[in-house]
């Protein structure tokens, strides 16, 4: 089990002066769907997270590169959480600097993590707004959610902010409850066949014996947004759906904080797929870590993976953001959070989002496609979605309208996918969208996807139908590959880790490709609502398709 390691910190430098500021961007203004109840109380007290600069980041990006490459003598070489803390943990100077700005302030309640590059520190927002010149702490609330956030700008000073990648807690607001959209809809004839486990274990060629029974092996899913699974609906699903395959029951254990009430549909989908597709593995639920009202649950999250020794080695997350409404300081240093998990061997999987392309409106009669984040990071696995072509029966897949991909504005695109990218452009030359709407030197997404549309689900004790997304096909992708890090620890061999590399090596070996259907685009003359198109091999719909589970267990587990 993991071990979470809280440190204070006595700050016990003498006050420096500082003089000049430099101003921080908003990383994003305040969603109109929030409603201004205020000014917090200036004795309200406020939990702010520092993100410290690392150092040895160019080395880090190699040492995944190494570990990750099937082709390098280094592959499968993971590093311990201690071995990543001593190559990334930020120089003294950085430290002292950052513990001397806030000792000047009064701010000794500090909590550490085992990498030393993160600070969580109580405060009131009296001693924020003067800590970070130009703040000022409003209360929002949404839907019965309430957070508080500052409603301006905040600065720092200059010999301080070479210290820093940013400041969490305080613009950062959580999107809607439905990020990764989930839509139900009823084929014409009014009825449907529905997405079971068994339909996904008939599709993706799993027997009954395909289900886990290594010790050392575990899988997560991580839920955000005041999304919760409730056991009973676990175990209902279980009764009803999973009759025919060895599983389990309930979850293994929860990380943070199950909140009472309705069980949410994402969550519930979520946990019911993973544990039925990864049948009887260990399985975790990291919930809402982040519950005080200043706290960001994401970044709560990715601060819990820097501080536990022992994880799961595949994590499913359904959850993202607009890129253009996030700063590049905050995406390069999640960047940097999801290289450090990929050293250590864990596989990251997020959904490819249910926009499509995106669109985004740059001005009178000027639009553009618009990626996603985690989606569009380049140190990701990224799971897109597909439909049955004859939702009677279970035929090939085409693609989702729905699913999410395209081109990164913010990462270039990573050599262990140029090839590939370079081959779909080429290909699909004559019909591609005009290239103002996307960045063809951008990370391209998704990399793999299974079916996302039409799903049943167990949620507060009642069997839904119809529910669609690609937090659908996240979970059902994550749980098999789960079943084949089973196999692989089973032989000695180390669990996957990061994928992509190898991946994209492998071409689409094991996975049956898609080649039919385009997905949403923008609403305008020049699209006409239509983003890009699925094609032979990878394509940014798509990726390199979705799984043909013996064969992908045969291309993975061989070394």
């Amino acid at each position: 089990m993991g071990t979470i390691l809280l440190f204070f910190i006595p700050l016990l430098f003498s006050p420096l002066v500082f003089s000049g500021f430099l101003e921080y961007d908003q990383d994003v203004l305040l969603s109109q769907d929030w409603t201004h109840a205020g000014r917090v109380d200036p004795s309200e007290p406020l939990e702010l997270t520092f993100a410290l600069k690392q150092q040895n980041i160019d080395l880090l990006r190699e040492t995944l590169s190494r570990v990750s490459d099937p082709d390098s003598a280094q592959y499968g070489k993971h590093l311990s959480l201690q071995e990543v803390a001593s190559l990334v943990r930020p120089s003294e100077l950085t430290q002292k600097v950052v513990q001397r700005w806030l000792q000047t302030h009064g701010i000794s309640n500090c909590r550490t993590v085992h990498t030393q590059d993160f600070l969580q520190c109580t405060m009131t927002a009296e001693v924020a707004e003067v800590l970070l010149p130009g703040s000022r702490f409003n209360r929002y609330i949404r839907e019965g959610q309430s957070i508080v956030r500052s409603s301006a700008p905040y600065s720092v000073h200059d010999d301080v902010h070479q210290h820093l990648d940013f400041v969490g807690g305080l613009h950062r607001v959580p999107p809607r409850e439905k990020y990764v959209n989930l839509k139900r809809t009823q084929s014409k004839a009014g009825v449907h066949l529905g997405v079971t486990p068994a339909i996904l274990r008939a599709r993706y060629n799993l027997t009954a014996a395909d289900v886990g029974s290594a010790q050392n092996n575990s899988q997560a899913v991580a839920q955000f947004l005041e999304q919760y699974y409730h056991p009973a609906d676990l175990a209902e699903f279980m009764n009803m759906f999973g009759r025919t395959f060895q599983h389990r029951s309930e979850v293994d254990r929860v990380v943070g904080t199950q909140g009472g009430g309705k069980a949410g549909l994402e969550a519930s989908l979520d946990i019911e797929y993973i544990m039925s597709t990864g049948a009887n593995i260990s399985t975790w639920v990291f919930t809402n870590p982040g519950r005080h009202e200043s706290q960001e649950p994401f970044l709560q999250w990715m601060v819990l993976l820097s501080n536990m020794t022992d994880l799961p080695w595949v994590h499913t997350i359904s959850y993202g953001d607009d890129e253009d409404s996030l700063s590049a300081a905050y995406m390069m240093r999640i960047n940097t959070e999801f290289m450090k998990a990929g050293v250590r061997g864990i596989s990251l999987l997020f959904a490819s989002g249910d926009s499509g392309a995106g669109c985004r409106h740059l001005g009178k009669d000027q639009n553009t496609f618009r990626p996603s984040f985690p989606a569009s990071s380049p140190y990701v696995t990224t799971v897109g979605g597909t439909s049955f072509k004859n939702p009677f029966k279970v035929t090939y897949e085409v693609t989702d309208y729905i699913s999410g991909g395209g081109f990164s504005n913010v990462f270039k695109m990573p050599d262990y996918q140029a090839s590939a990218v370079e081959g779909y452009l080429k290909s699909v030359k004559v019909t591609l969208p005009p290239q103002s709407y996307f960045n063809t030197s951008g990370r391209a997404y998704p990399d793999i996807a299974a079916l996302s549309d039409n799903y049943w689900v167990v949620s507060n004790r009642v069997p839904i139908p119809w529910v669609s997304g690609t937090s659908a096909s996240t979970p059902v992708v994550g749980g098999m590959l789960s079943l084949i890090n089973g196999q692989r620890l089973a032989k000695g061999l180390p669990a996957l880790g990061f994928l992509n590399p190898r991946l994209y090596k492998r071409k689409g070996q094991g996975l049956f490709d898609v080649t039919e259907g385009c997905h949403l685009g923008c609403l305008d003359e020049q699209v006409q609502g239509k983003g890009f198109c699925a094609a032979p091999s990878w394509d940014p719909v798509t990726g390199w398709g979705t799984p043909n589970y013996p064969a992908l267990l045969a291309v993975l587990q061989s070394e």
